[in-house]
């Protein structure tokens, strides 16, 4: 590695280990310097549902992606040349992401991390593919997306954990708990429909069937009959996979018939579509999660309040889409820092992405390898976790997730 690259690493390295109130004295005086006169930026795409029903955890992403690109510039960029990002808000349109996503290949990015919704990235991700542009995905979860294209030709990456292991995840917890009637509500989106097959799979691996499905579209106001339908076919859980709002209609609804059944799915139990639309009714809600938002360890405390100072707010709204976008940014420049020519073409980036990086010590988990050419998920079972809301709020299910999460997971 060249002199210039090395130097540029270890800077990084420093600038993603050490807590932001010593940041400015952690790094080497040359790592500080302003970049070259006339330095062209790195231009990095991000694209995701910043307005519209998906903010609430869109503008999380977007905001750990800018927190990471601001550090990595404070620090001296990548060898000099700062970080720019070129942002479009897909609003959780499909048609809307594809065009988006067709302007920022034409404005020559050199990788894109972005989309929340399953559905969107569906549509748009043969863009990235066909112009050989890298995509990180930080947020959308459809198994599918990291599958599409065969492991060596894939310019798809991910930081999210994909549905394929949330699922069986969820169910492994619920018949530890002696819940094996499971009624599925998926709404009718991509992220829906994906959900709804990997929950069918993974009870199907356990020689299980859901006893009763609900299938309803984005913007549903009552489900009561949906859900009396699931408690006359002898429900003892309700397995909920959709966006934001519709789980709290489930969870007030439940409410309202008195139907003492617990709320268990993915991620999107942890959104404040569900915790304050649903209030009390979303009381013991159990989730996947990879990051819960309490200060575990060193980098993920540094993190939260760095966050909360940057963005004036009390606590972050969706905390996985934040640390998840954050954690693909750096890993991103850290792959960049193993270019040693430096030409930065997409087919560059996607074998560097692939390649061994210099260790990063994440929020999610820390990572030696999260790719390969195989392998385009850098999230593995291993690094989830039980949410479950207790007094409106996403802490551990279990104390001894609380305690290993001092320890940041590793791959």
């Amino acid at each position: 590695m060249p002199a210039s690259s090395f130097r540029g690493a270890r800077a990084l390295a420093a600038l993603a280990t050490t807590s932001v109130l010593t940041l400015a004295f952690a790094l080497p005086a040359a790592a500080q310097s302003a970049p070259p006169p006339g330095a062209n930026p790195l231009r990095i795409g991000v694209i995701g549902p910043f307005t519209g029903a998906s903010a609430d955890f869109g503008v999380p992403m977007l905001n750990g992606v800018q927190q990471a690109v601001d550090e990595i510039n404070a620090g001296g960029g990548y060898l000099g040349r700062r970080l720019e990002l070129v942002r479009k808000d897909d609003q959780a349109d499909p048609a809307l992401g594809l065009k988006l996503s067709q302007e920022l290949v034409g404005e020559k990015v050199s990788a894109t991390i972005g989309f929340c919704n399953t559905g969107v990235a569906a549509k748009a991700i043969e863009v990235y593919q066909a112009s050989q542009t890298p995509l990180i995905i930080p947020c959308a979860t459809g198994a599918a997306l990291t599958s599409r294209y065969p492991g060596p030709d894939s310019y798809i990456f991910r930081t999210a954990p994909r549905d394929s292991i949330q699922a069986p995840f969820v169910v492994d917890e619920i018949l530890a708990r002696g819940w094996d009637k499971v009624a599925v509500f998926a709404d009718t989106t991509g992220y829906g429909e994906t959900g709804l097959q990997e929950v069918e799979k993974a009870l199907s691996a356990k020689g299980l069937k859901p006893v009763h499905v609900a299938r309803f579209g984005l913007g549903v106001k009552d489900l009561g009959a949906e859900l009396g339908a699931a408690r006359a076919a002898g429900a003892n859980v309700i397995f909920s996979y959709t966006v934001g709002p519709e789980n709290a209609v489930i969870a007030r609804g439940r409410q309202a018939m008195d139907w003492k059944v617990a709320q268990v799915g993915g991620w999107t139990l942890s959104f404040p579509y569900f915790l304050e639309g649903a209030g009390p009714a979303a009381e013991g809600a159990l989730m996947a999660q990879t990051f819960i938002g309490e200060p575990s360890n060193e980098r993920r405390r540094a993190f939260l309040s760095s966050y909360t100072a940057k963005f004036k707010v009390k606590r972050i709204p969706v905390p996985m889409a934040a640390a998840q976008g954050y954690d693909a940014v750096y890993i991103l420049v850290y792959a960049l820092f193993g270019i040693r020519d430096g030409k930065l073409d997409g087919a560059a980036i996607k074998a560097a992405l692939e390649g061994k990086i210099r260790t990063y010590y994440g929020v999610v988990a820390t990572y030696d390898q999260p790719f390969t050419r195989q392998d385009k998920d850098a999230v593995t079972q291993n690094m989830l976790v039980m949410g479950v809301v207790r007094n409106g709020a996403v802490t551990f299910a279990h104390p001894e997730d609380a305690k290993r999460n001092l320890f940041v997971q590793r791959k």
